[in-house]
């Protein structure tokens, strides 16, 4: 081997190096979500409010569907939603459950209820029926005690999904080189 070749190998092997060491130091880089921050989020989620992630500097920025409220209650939220129109991509958005992902958080609860209690019949055939949203909200409405582990439930449903949601999005924007 000739002492170009030499030299070619040796930056080459310095060159991998310096990627790797600035890609573990990117990976290092990027903040991550707080129990604080994930419970937020849930919450926000939860009542209609489209929620983003700031990628260097973990700040949160919830702002209303636009496409579910009235445009003029949307000037309480100007700066905002300026702030999101001008650094986009330096945000990572954390989106609801769909309407499927929602009905399986009710399948789920309904699933786990006791064999024995008549509300699981009555939810499952809720969930069965023309539409289902309205029947379960209805039939846990009417029931007290359940009304509150619903409420428990759906709360560490949603936190559980804004964490997996959190991960899938700064994966794929580390496979992407956007961090």
């Amino acid at each position: 081997m000739t002492t170009s070749n030499l030299l070619q190998c040796y930056f080459f092997i310095v060159f991998r190096l310096l990627v790797l060491l600035l890609s573990a130091t990117i990976l290092t880089v990027m903040p991550t979500l707080t129990e604080e921050q994930i419970k937020e989020i849930a919450d926000q989620l939860d009542c209609g409010f489209r929620s983003f992630w700031h990628k260097m500097t973990g700040e949160l920025l919830f702002v209303p569907d636009l496409n579910n409220i009235p445009l003029s209650d949307a000037e309480f939220f100007e700066d905002d939603l300026e702030k999101l129109d001008n650094n986009f991509g330096d945000y990572i958005e954390i989106e609801k459950p769909n309407s499927s992902d929602s009905f399986k958080i009710m399948a789920n609860f309904t699933e786990q209820l006791n064999d024995n209690d008549k509300i699981k019949n009555e939810l499952i055939n809720a969930l069965n029926k023309k539409k289902p949203f309205r029947e379960f909200k209805f039939i846990i409405d009417n029931h007290g005690l359940y009304r509150q582990q619903w409420f428990d439930f759906k709360n560490a449903q949603l936190k559980q999904w804004v964490s997996d949601k959190f991960h899938e999005a700064t994966y794929d924007d580390r496979e992407n080189g956007r961090s």
